[in-house]
């Protein structure tokens, strides 16, 4: 694009030219932010973080990015800003001091919302923006943060088409998958689908670890089998299953209590569209089990455990 047809609201693509890629802002600094901003550092950006987790704000610090103390300070320093929250309240707390700041600074920038939440709420966070002159992008990740390392991250860009190009350059430095899926809130539909799947996967394949083991079947041979099948294999499958088979669910890739919320924000969009999912609906007791067995903070894989105690497998002794 060339600079005399850019608009003053609209940002301005990074060149190739690392003195000349744009800082960017992200708020939000927990396992997917914090990710973000230390490849992007990587990669020859500049980054401003701000999170209200000081231990988050320290990462940041020593990956080689700038930590400040406001929302604020991130709108006058950077043309471009992610958005990557775990809560509703976090992210209406961020649209109203975002919203403020650029309207007493009469700046724009570009807001790519990466968070996973209702539908309802991202929507209402692109109204204010947009009103206090953002461009805003709703753009969720499939993936966890482990699997970027491998490029394996789709993220699903949705908005408004003229800041297609500067949204795609940047989420490139992440992964090859950074598919267009139409207007603002296609991306949030399409991530509700696949993490759809993903409860179902989950569980399909404890039930699986839990079935092999009670024929006296090795699941690591299983998986060896499996993993890499063009007809049975997943990332899901190749992701989660080694959790299972080590029985050790630690750290996690998802935490049970963060997937729990993931779980209602589908279920509740699927009763708004009257959509029956029978095969969701009956993973989710499964999980809630994992909460009562003391296993919120695990990975979500410790799905196995629950299934497994229903099958009458000990429970693996704590070393």
């Amino acid at each position: 694009m060339n600079k005399k047809t850019i608009k003053p609201t609209q940002p301005l693509l990074a060149s190739t030219a690392t003195n000349n890629l744009p800082k960017i802002g992200i708020v939000g600094l927990g396992i997917m932010g914090g990710v973000m901003a230390e490849t992007l550092i990587q990669r020859g950006y500049k980054v401003v973080g701000y999170d209200i987790d000081p231990v988050a704000m320290k990462r940041l610090k020593k990956a080689g990015g700038k930590a400040v103390l406001s929302i604020k300070e991130i709108s006058i320093d950077c043309s471009v800003v992610i958005v990557s929250l775990a809560t509703s309240r976090a992210l209406s707390d961020v649209v109203s001091e975002l919203s403020s700041a650029l309207k007493g600074t009469k700046k724009s920038c570009l807001v790519l919302e990466t968070s996973t939440l209702p539908l309802a709420d991202k929507s209402s966070a692109n109204a204010a923006l947009t009103k206090a002159g953002a461009l805003v992008m709703d753009c969720p990740i499939s993936g966890t943060a482990a699997r970027m390392k491998d490029r394996a991250w789709t993220i699903y860009i949705s908005g408004p088409k003229k800041a297609l190009a500067t949204a795609e350059q940047i989420f490139k430095v992440f992964t090859d998958n950074v598919p267009y899926v139409g207007k603002f809130g296609s991306g949030t539909k399409m991530k509700y689908a696949a993490n759809h799947l993903v409860a179902i996967y989950n569980v399909a394949y404890a039930e699986v670890v839990t079935f092999a083991r009670k024929m006296d079947l090795d699941p690591a041979e299983m998986l060896k089998l499996f993993g890499n099948s063009p007809v049975l294999g997943t990332g899901v499958m190749r992701l989660r299953m080694p959790f299972m088979i080590e029985r050790n669910y630690s750290p996690p890739t998802m935490k049970i209590q963060v997937w729990q919320k993931d779980m209602q924000v589908i279920g509740d969009m699927a009763k708004s569209v009257d959509c029956p999912l029978p095969l969701f609906t009956a993973c989710a007791p499964i999980y809630t089990s994992a909460m009562g067995q003391g296993l919120a903070l695990e990975d979500t894989a410790s799905t196995a455990e629950v299934l497994g105690s229903m099958a009458g497998i000990k429970p693996k002794k704590k070393k």
